[in-house]
């Protein structure tokens, strides 16, 4: 029987041993952890809808382009999908990005050792995240424990448990936060202006918020344990830069920062062999679908070079495919390169591994380097 404690540790065996499609007791779900079905699901929204009061996000944040679909959905993301394009992205952070990861690496360079998710990958996604929405200021600390208690909960709620009062009182703080910049020139603002309402400006700045956080930070502090837990691949990339944007891709494929998407079963349907019923719990595997055999090849090992790494779904697929993806992948591309500059980087033998239900990383990435 699958334990919620295999999940958290090391979902892979599991994942392969219900693929596709399975039942997880643990969970009240079905699992599915094939790249195909995966796909198939989240792109039927129709038949496998988000917009269920069981949904996690929204228990702890309320209703958000996240919670919903159809019209409503498309109400409450469209005001925020042109300033994340690809091009539109590029030109407006690049420089921002850039100089962000200077500062947060100059600041500890000296040192010679550091906790990278607590000291760059961390302070970096807040930044940039606050900077995109046009957020008043706030320190990334305090910005990050808001976070951590509001992702603990939408967690916890994942595996049966009840909204924690944690979570409820970070998202209030939020809240206030991201209505204080409702008035002044921001993104938000322009949501608010588009129709939408406090309530529902604010449920959508937390999941873009949250969402930018941790599929930034996962980003970077996985793809930092993959290569520095595999040295002749990491010498591959300090030999030829070029391949770090794989590299990244690779690490996404076998670790995605949000390992599962939720989904519920509008009617009764087949899906590989599996009879799922109307209102049936159907968790979509991201990490399963990235180990999918019959798309990648030798689907546990780490390869910089290999192929189709970008054929993972990390980032989701459908209409709630993430919205700010190409932030994602520049952020993290900036902080590896300007990372893996620093003199014989590697990682303390007590680093841990990626941990995690629903966001999968690790809660550490201490390391050090020659000064």
């Amino acid at each position: 029987m699958t334990t919620l404690a295999e999940l958290e540790d090391d979902p892979h065996p599991a994942l392969a041993a219900l693929r596709p499609v399975g039942w997880v007791d643990a969970l009240n779900g079905w699992v599915v952890s094939s790249r195909e079905h995966a796909m198939q699901v989240m792109r039927d929204p129709e038949t496998f809808t988000v917009d269920d009061p069981r949904f996690s996000t929204a228990q702890v944040v309320g209703p958000s382009m996240l919670s919903l679909d159809g019209t409503a959905h498309a109400a409450h993301r469209a005001p925020f999908e042109k300033p994340f394009g690809l091009a539109e992205t590029r030109a407006r952070f690049a420089d921002v990005v850039s100089q962000t990861v200077d500062d947060l690496v100059g600041a500890i360079v000296a040192s010679g050792s550091s906790d990278l998710r607590r000291t760059v990958a961390g302070p970096l996604s807040v930044a940039v995240v606050a900077y995109s929405l046009g957020l008043p200021p706030a320190s990334a600390a305090t910005v990050l424990g808001w976070y951590e208690a509001i992702s603990d909960s939408v967690t916890g709620v994942s595996a049966g448990r009840p909204v924690t009062a944690e979570g409820a009182e970070a998202f209030a703080l939020l809240h206030a936060h991201v209505a204080a910049g409702i008035d002044s020139p921001s993104l938000v603002a322009e949501a608010a202006r588009a129709g939408l309402g406090v309530d529902e400006v604010v449920a959508n700045a937390a999941v873009l918020m949250f969402g930018g956080i941790e599929t930034t930070e996962g980003m970077i502090t996985n793809a930092l344990w993959h290569l520095l837990n595999h040295r002749s691949q990491l010498d591959l990339v300090l030999a030829d830069p070029s391949l770090l944007a794989n590299a990244v891709e690779e690490s996404l494929r076998l670790e995605p920062a949000a390992a599962v998407v939720d989904r519920y079963a509008t009617r009764d349907i087949s899906l590989a062999g599996a009879s799922i019923r109307r209102g049936d719990f159907v968790i979509v595997s991201l990490a399963g679908a990235g180990r999918d055999p019959l798309v990648f090849s030798d689907p546990d090992t780490f390869d910089v070079r290999r192929p189709n790494a970008r054929r993972h779904l990390a980032f989701a697929s459908g209409p709630h495919i993430c919205l700010g993806m190409h932030l994602a992948r520049l952020e993290a591309l900036t902080a590896l390169t300007r990372l893996l500059q620093l003199p014989d980087l590697r990682l303390d033998p007590e680093s841990p591994a990626p941990h995690g239900l629903v966001f999968r990383k690790p809660s550490a990435v201490k390391v050090h380097w020659d000064t």
